[in-house]
């Protein structure tokens, strides 16, 4: 069995007002930093063997304080990334809304042919996030921290477990929650989604 530690970046200025911030390298705001920290208390006392994270740097900074604890270095993993907005990184949805309303409406409809103009649609981003599992078969029997982003995780939860991207919509990750899969020969386990005990009592 291995065990993996899904856990999506802290906090940016844009996470507060819903910004598309895919592949724009955005950093920890304060809060997001205080999250990191709350992060790694949380994952103390846990066995980590390997880290990875996306190579943006509110992700790779997130892994940074999480793994402080374990002595690791973070591997970073471009094929980790968020979904490419292309012309829309930057923009709120009410703004695309009033940019491209056919846009706007087939997101609401979940469209999976959808893809964002300049940028990504979903099952590129599920192909390129499932580039990133045959590294984990290096660490059979492990345990592994893997700092990402709501969309890629998503996406790699998805893989882990068999589902089609039609229940990518289904699952939610807020900021420096954890999630807990376990991988076995059968297949994949989820014990725990979207985990944000540890963050309780921040300002």
């Amino acid at each position: 069995m291995s065990k993996l530690f899904l856990v999506r970046h802290g906090e940016t200025d844009w996470v507060k007002v819903h910004r598309c911030h895919g592949h724009s390298d955005i950093p920890l705001n304060a809060r997001g930093l205080m999250q990191a920290e709350r992060l790694r208390e949380r994952l103390a006392h846990e066995r980590i063997d390997a880290a990875f994270s996306s190579d943006l740097q509110r992700a790779r900074r997130t892994a940074q304080i999480a793994a402080a604890a374990h002595g690791l270095e973070v591997v970073a993993c471009p094929e980790l990334r968020e979904l490419d907005f292309g012309e829309f990184e930057g923009a709120i949805f009410e703004s695309i809304s009033e940019r491209d309303p056919a846009l706007a409406r087939a997101w609401l409809e979940r469209s999976l042919a959808l893809a964002m103009p300049g940028g990504e649609s979903l099952p590129q981003l599920a192909r390129r996030v499932a580039g990133f599992a045959p590294l984990l078969n290096d660490h059979d029997g492990q345990t592994v921290l893997i700092v990402g982003h709501s969309g890629s995780l998503r996406a790699l939860l998805c893989h882990l477990l068999g589902l089609g991207l039609e229940h990518w919509w289904q699952l939610r990750m807020e900021p420096a929650s954890v999630t807990i899969v376990e991988t076995y020969p059968q297949g994949a386990l989820v014990r725990v989604v979207n985990d944000i005990c540890h963050l309780e009592g921040l300002p």
